[in-house]
């Protein structure tokens, strides 16, 4: 069978879909959002996806420790890129210059794969840029910024690079889980305490890292998470997701058309 991710398609079939979306656009884009992006002279070309079912092997620690599982949260960072670069390979075969109201899931509990198997999930809706506008990489940029933030951003001159993400999956000392249920005891565990600010530490500094690689100025909409996924009850997933932002036009307050409200302190 085929491969039937955008960079393989056939001219045939690149000639019929970009007819299509010249006839037609599809976008999750509430009536709200569409309606700012428009005034902004944004184009929605379409709802673009990246999926990738990814298996994710089995990595042991010792019962005794509190250590990061290196090799499980490296697996689960490149299933979500792999899914995420899909994405932006169907909106560039669109002709897109960035993607909005992005999000990331997972999937795949309702397709019988194995326990050690996940699906990721990347939606989106590709957009061309306002006519004289510039794109700040070689590829689209990729946002989970709904349009009436996007819409804001415009508005005091910053541009969404791309959304960046870190994640740490962690395992938690046994005795650290267990020792105060035992004892019956209140009291901190502060083992168990120190496994989560280190898990976190570890994937906001590797999402920060991705926004500077990029030359944003800073992060918004940060967004962070704690998710066992099924693994053994010592070991979870910690995750930091947002969107970075670039500062182009020092300039650039507001839309000199807009109604401005003046307030009078004299008064």
């Amino acid at each position: 069978m085929r491969d039937l991710f955008p960079e393989s398609a056939t001219r045939e079939e690149r000639q019929r879909l970009t007819e299509n979306r010249e006839q037609l656009f599809t976008s999750d884009l509430s009536v709200s959002e569409f309606a700012l992006l428009y005034e902004l002279g944004y184009s929605p070309l379409g709802l673009v996806m990246g999926t990738c079912v990814y298996q994710i092997g089995y990595q042991g620690a010792a019962w005794t420790e509190s250590v990061e599982l290196s090799g499980i949260t490296q697996a689960m960072y490149t299933a979500r890129h792999l899914a995420m670069s899909r994405m932006v390979a169907e909106a560039s075969f669109l002709g897109a210059d960035g993607i909005v109201g992005m999000r990331l899931e997972l999937g795949g509990k309702h397709l019988g794969l194995a326990n050690n198997m996940l699906e990721f999930i990347a939606v989106g809706t590709a957009v061309r840029f306002p006519a004289g506008e510039q794109r700040l990489g070689t590829e689209p940029f990729t946002s989970d910024l709904n349009g009436q933030d996007l819409y804001k951003l415009h508005r005091i001159g910053f541009r969404p690079v791309s959304l960046v993400m870190g994640n740490c999956v962690y395992h938690v000392a046994t005795q650290a889980v267990s020792q105060y249920a035992v004892s019956g005891q209140n009291g901190e565990n502060k083992v168990y305490t120190q496994a989560i600010y280190h898990a976190r530490e570890l994937a906001m500094d590797r999402m920060q890292a991705e926004a500077l690689k990029g030359g944003a100025n800073g992060i918004v909409g940060v967004q962070v998470s704690e998710h066992a996924r099924g693994w053994d009850k010592q070991v979870f997933e910690f995750m930091a997701i947002g969107t970075s932002i670039r500062k182009i036009d020092a300039g650039v307050s507001a839309d000199p058309g807009a109604t401005r409200m003046v307030l009078n302190l004299n008064d």
